[in-house]
């Protein structure tokens, strides 16, 4: 028998070092990794890295592989408005802060339901003050199944929601392609009538008032049945300059029972979208 040729193995080629890319694929590379690791572990590899990370081209990568209608709107809004490379606010790039909060369609108001007691909320007690109870009614969507109870003088409460902090760019909320939508679920104990008060304003970065809505909804009767009621609203075209949402909660009893019978707040939210016309 002849014997079999010998197979000689060829050298394999050594492995190609990540830092020994050309720029342009580094970035390529790098827009593949989750946007928290992007942050938390790249950044700190070395300098070269660093100054992808802290670019917009990697995100803006990002960004374009989201080929929802949402994300096309989005991605023709940020080559259209960059953000502004020289904010020095905050450490990161505005679109690094943009993927990783990920606002759009989000719930940016915090503890909506009070399942964390009063966390994230300015409370102004009246009467015997604010409570947090279960819900004897089902909300429908709520985080949790608890509400927010006033009693029998108004009881204010109050949430400043930064939009920027929260992720959407400066030049994004000026770009007239943003909308910001509004809710909030309100109710009554079927033994005993209440008042509601709803305001939202949008303020500038001093807080200065630019836009607001007001729901005044009519008193809930007492022997009213029981219910949860939702008022929304929309803003849109509201111009250039919005930074924060002050979203204020008014409630009391029509009765002015000791205790916890007055309106019933529970849900509340602030959610950012993008017009797609």
């Amino acid at each position: 028998m002849g014997a079999r040729p010998s197979r000689r193995r060829l050298p394999a080629d050594p492995p190609l070092a990540l830092d020994a890319l050309p720029p342009e694929l580094l970035v390529q590379v790098l827009s593949h990794v989750p946007p928290l690791a992007l942050v938390t572990r790249c950044r700190a590899v070395c300098r070269a890295w660093r100054d992808v990370v802290d670019g917009p081209t990697v995100w803006l990568l990002q960004l374009a592989r989201d080929r929802s209608a949402e994300g096309r709107a989005l991605y023709a809004v940020a080559q259209r408005c960059p953000p502004n490379s020289e904010d020095e606010e905050f450490p990161l790039c505005a679109l690094a802060r943009y993927c990783l909060r990920a606002p759009l369609g989000r719930n940016l108001i915090f503890n909506s339901c009070g399942e964390q007691g009063f966390r994230g909320w300015e409370v102004e007690h009246g009467g015997n003050g604010w409570a947090v109870e279960k819900n004897l009614t089902l909300v429908p969507g709520a985080p949790s199944q608890t509400c927010f109870v006033t009693s029998f003088q108004w009881c204010f409460k109050r949430q400043l929601v930064d939009l920027v902090m929260e992720g959407v760019w400066q030049e994004l909320l000026d770009s007239a392609q943003i909308e910001i939508c509004v809710a909030d679920w309100w109710g009554a104990r079927e033994n005993c009538g209440c008042i509601y008060r709803l305001r939202v304003r949008l303020l500038d970065m001093y807080e200065n008032e630019v836009v607001k809505f007001s729901a005044s909804p009519n008193p809930v009767l007492q022997w009213t049945e029981r219910g949860c009621r939702q008022v929304s609203h929309v803003f849109t075209n509201f111009g250039k300059g919005i930074r924060y949402v002050s979203f204020e909660q008014y409630g009391r009893d029509t009765r002015s029972w000791v205790g916890h019978y007055g309106a019933l707040v529970t849900h509340s939210s602030v959610r950012v979208r993008i017009r797609l016309s």
